[in-house]
């Protein structure tokens, strides 16, 4: 019998692609027209668009695995040097991230007295064990009020678009909670890290040559799904919506509704890689409990808002982007400079920024039109790094539902779910709404569940 994947967004695409390179048969159901969820590639006018995620870090081997045996290994293309230079937006101006300690030192990130009390971070304290604190919490312990509300915050901004004060730090950033609980100080675990990293892979150790680089592929993310798309062939079902969800002494039965016909699907597995809300959905009938732990992840609203510039018109943005944290009182969550860090994605001597609106801290401005989205990007970027040209492109891609919050309770819930599931033999969940947000937890995520089916003959 079948596996039936429900979901074809990157995490489903990935375990439905592995089950069938691994000579299991599988099914993967999609209720949209198209694959690939929030991740994909739009030409427009001269501009490559993503109208979610923008890139990658090279660092992780299932990406690698993936790409090569999808043949895409030779189409990562990394970023230019100059998105190595990051800011952030405070105390009234752009201000440079400091790539090193002794530039923290001279820098104006953060005032004299805050950067004083993060050299002290030396001397934090553990967390008492067990104790699942939020990241601010996490922060002004180690860092410091300053530098929680500026840097940390800034930085958990950019990955999840969150509140500081509700998200969990042992879920968002568990190599964090790592560093404090092997080293107690996060500056000594740091330098020990970097210590060992140096040791971990001696010449000709046949590793993979990750080069760490932040990176996308020629063409943009979107690539990737149709490489997958093309690989799953009409193993791929899209506008297919699974209605219904029932367990049998046989196995599992699909009710699904595809172009008007309803049918039913049966499989041995059943692996649900759609939205946590969705799948909340098909869980009720199954395990209320089960159902209302995963229903009850938040998710942040997000507006994608991109700006394109002809040549010559405003000057090309110096490095990665800014980000603004919600101390600022900003209407913008930051903005990357699409075609400084990858200038590939434009025509020559155009100038693209995309900018990020919403989030947990200011989801009602998600709500605008079209116009109100752009007309705020664009007088947010007048303020805030003094962009005055039109844009002769704009383009918004809008996520009600974005990006999964990890709040305090997080892992407690995550335990729950395993339990759950636990009683429902054949059932498995995928998706960044539970153990990791990023692309790189998507694939590495999607290839071990899907490995672990094959393995057990799920």
């Amino acid at each position: 019998m079948t596996v039936a994947v429900v979901g074809g967004g990157i995490s489903g695409l990935v375990v439905a692609w592995r089950l069938r390179s691994r000579g299991r048969d599988a099914v993967l159901l999609e209720t949209t027209p198209r694959l690939g969820g929030a991740v994909g590639t739009r030409a427009q006018q001269g501009f490559l668009l993503e109208t979610g995620p923008n890139s990658f870090l090279d660092r992780e081997p299932a990406m690698r695995e993936l790409a090569s045996a999808l043949n895409l290994e030779h189409r990562i293309r990394a970023a230019d040097g100059a998105a190595k230079r990051r800011y952030v937006y405070t105390r009234g101006k752009l201000r440079s991230v400091p790539a090193s300690p002794p530039a923290f030192l001279k820098s104006d990130i953060l005032p004299f007295g805050a950067k004083l009390r993060v050299m002290g971070e030396l001397f934090s304290g553990r967390a008492a064990p067990g104790v699942d604190e939020s990241l601010a919490d996490f922060g002004r312990r180690h860092l410091g009020p300053t530098a929680t509300r500026v840097l940390l915050d800034a930085v958990q901004t950019g990955i999840f678009a969150g509140d500081v004060e509700k998200l969990s730090v042992g879920a968002t950033f568990p190599q964090l909670v790592k560093l404090e609980r092997e080293h107690r100080s996060l500056l000594l675990g740091a330098i020990q890290a970097q210590k060992a990293q140096a040791k971990a892979l001696p010449a000709g150790s046949g590793a993979p040559k990750l080069s760490g680089a932040l990176s996308t592929f020629e063409g943009g993310l979107g690539t990737l799904i149709d490489a997958l798309g093309t690989a799953l062939g009409d193993a791929a079902r899209t506008g297919a919506t699974v209605e219904g969800l029932t367990r049998g002494d046989d196995g599992w039965r699909l009710a699904v509704s595809e172009r008007g016909q309803r049918s039913e699907l049966k499989a041995s597995s059943v692996v649900l890689a759609a939205p946590a809300y969705v799948t909340r959905g098909l869980l009720e009938p199954l395990d209320a409990e089960l159902a209302a732990r995963v229903g009850g992840i938040d998710y942040a609203p997000i507006a994608v808002v991109h700006l394109g510039f002809d040549a010559g018109t405003t000057p090309a943005p110096d490095g990665f982007g800014f980000l603004v944290p919600p101390v600022e009182k900003r209407r913008l969550l930051g903005a990357i400079h699409a075609s400084t860090v990858f200038p590939f994605r434009v025509e020559a001597g155009r100038v693209l920024y995309t900018c990020m609106v919403g989030g947990a801290t200011r989801p009602d401005l998600v709500s605008l039109d079209e116009a109100g989205l752009v007309a705020l990007a664009r007088e947010e970027l007048k303020a805030l790094a003094g962009i005055t040209a039109t844009p002769t492109l704009t383009e918004v891609f809008r996520w009600k539902r974005g990006i999964p919050q990890y709040n305090v309770g997080h892992l407690e819930r995550m335990g729950g779910v395993d339990r759950a599931l636990a009683r429902l033999p054949g059932l498995h969940l995928a998706g960044n709404a539970y153990k990791g947000v990023g692309l790189n937890d998507c694939i590495r995520n999607g290839l071990l569940l899907a490995d672990a089916l094959v393995d057990a003959g799920a």
